[in-house]
């Protein structure tokens, strides 16, 4: 199959490193510098040079701010038939997208990304696969995804961000409380270091990608939840109550499970 990646970034690298073997791959990026490390494939730095390509799918790997943009550039270059498809973490948008395009499209969403997981071994993360979409489409990429060993879930759209709101926002926050009253440790415990390692790897993500999480619609309804189990805590410290902080204990095992 003849694919074009949008964005030479670190998802759409991945995504070049996986296809160029098997298949006419074709990367472009408008900073041309972003693609000299990209190799077995086409380089493209201009999308005039994609009409001669003329892709049988896109995976559209540019930021999530840019997204949507990234697919309007392309599309006066694309055949009738050719397949669009994003790997979005947020999904703002697209639904409305996809419905006027005129474009078969299959949506998907690797839920693992360069910052925490290792992309040399995917075998215990998650991918998920939009339900609404083109069946070829959404084939190729569950035979893809069986290929790195992940576990594959089919959601629609809306349980997605559902999802999303669940999965992404909840760590998301928690990491920025944890952040918000950082100070600096000259002995700090194991535990410590590993939530400091996952506050540290969420402040190196893209500011828009962050807050684009974060204002889902769902996110908060999950920061209520939150919130009431932490003035419940906290109520129980205050007591210094032992059966309570007990049962809040078990509770909490019990959810882990």
């Amino acid at each position: 199959m003849k694919i074009l990646i949008l964005g030479a970034g670190k998802m759409g690298s991945f995504f070049c490193d996986l296809l160029s073997f098997s298949h006419d791959v074709a990367i472009y990026d408008h900073d041309p510098r972003r693609l000299r490390f990209t190799y077995n494939c086409r380089r493209f730095s201009t999308l005039d040079e994609v009409d001669a390509f003329a892709p049988e799918m896109v995976i559209n790997a540019a930021t999530v701010k840019y997204t949507i943009d990234a697919f309007n550039q392309v599309m006066p270059h694309l055949p009738q038939n050719c397949i669009l498809s994003d790997i979005a973490s947020v999904k703002t948008g697209l639904p409305e997208f996809y419905a006027q395009v005129g474009h078969p499209f299959v949506s998907t969403h690797p839920m693992f990304g360069p910052t925490f997981a290792s992309l040399s071994n995917l075998a215990n993360e998650n991918a998920v696969i939009i339900k609404e979409g083109d069946h070829l489409g959404k084939l190729f990429f569950r035979d893809l995804y069986n290929t790195l060993h992940l576990n594959i879930v089919d959601y629609t759209f809306e349980e997605h961000d559902l999802t999303t709101a669940y999965s992404l926002s909840i760590p998301f926050v928690a990491s920025l409380m944890f952040a918000g009253i950082m100070k600096h440790q000259d002995a700090p415990g194991t535990t410590f270091k590993r939530h400091l390692a996952i506050a540290r790897g969420l402040a190196s993500e893209d500011d828009y990608l962050v807050s684009e999480i974060l204002f889902n619609p769902n996110t908060p309804e999950q920061l209520s939840r939150m919130a009431e189990r932490l003035d419940e805590l906290r109520d129980i410290i205050d007591r210094r109550d032992t059966p309570a902080m007990k049962a809040y204990l078990a509770r909490a095992r019990e959810n882990l499970k």
